[in-house]
């Protein structure tokens, strides 16, 4: 579907019936909860509305998908992660951290794009498993150091693990960029949780 007015796509409307059967507009079929998920390892947008109200349901439907993915054993969030993030309903930073989640996972994507590219100009090809599970373990680091220096996080993130490698100055470009932007993100959520404790 192409918007006329803006050039772009819009995303596919996905209906959502009383039965919970989930119907793809685009598609004229019904849908699961896999198929949508699948949607959104392939970049396709969409979202969901209730077929009788119309109200949107994208969130409660995308929510239900890691429900899925994380009961089949498919674990991503950590459980200190899932406490944390519980812990931050109906607080004061609750309007901040989304912005945070997002710019956090946004700078995490591009790391993995931007060392996905060099090893393919380095040597023509996707990079090993070995070394790019060692990239993202570097970034999850980089991640967890990056929530300790939030204020709303100090308290309760367990202690980074100290190896010679996190010890060691970080020697190439990737590091020093991606600290670079969680120095960025930092500035602006100071910036965000001023402007939320004037309001």
């Amino acid at each position: 579907m192409t918007d006329a007015n803006s050039g772009g796509t819009r995303p596919i409307v996905i209906k959502k019936y009383a039965n919970r059967r989930l119907y793809n507009t685009a598609t004229s079929a019904y849908v699961t909860l896999e198929d949508l998920a699948g949607m959104v390892r392939a970049g396709q947008e969409f979202t969901v509305h209730d077929a009788k109200s119309g109200e949107d349901l994208t969130r409660q439907i995308l929510t239900q998908i890691i429900f899925e993915e994380e009961s089949r054993g498919e674990a991503l969030l950590p459980v200190q992660f899932l406490r944390r993030l519980i812990g931050f309903y109906g607080g004061q930073m609750q309007s901040v951290l989304p912005s945070y989640l997002e710019m956090s996972l946004d700078t995490f994507a591009k790391q993995q794009e931007q060392l996905r590219g060099q090893f393919k100009q380095a040597f023509g090809g996707a990079p090993g498993a070995g070394l790019l599970d060692e990239a993202v373990r570097r970034n999850m680091q980089m991640f967890e150091q990056a929530m300790r220096m939030w204020p709303g996080f100090v308290g309760g993130m367990p202690a980074a693990p100290k190896s010679e490698e996190t010890a060691a100055p970080a020697a190439d470009d990737g590091l020093a960029e991606m600290r670079r932007q969680m120095d960025e993100m930092r500035a602006q959520l100071d910036r965000l949780a001023g402007d939320a404790a004037r309001k």
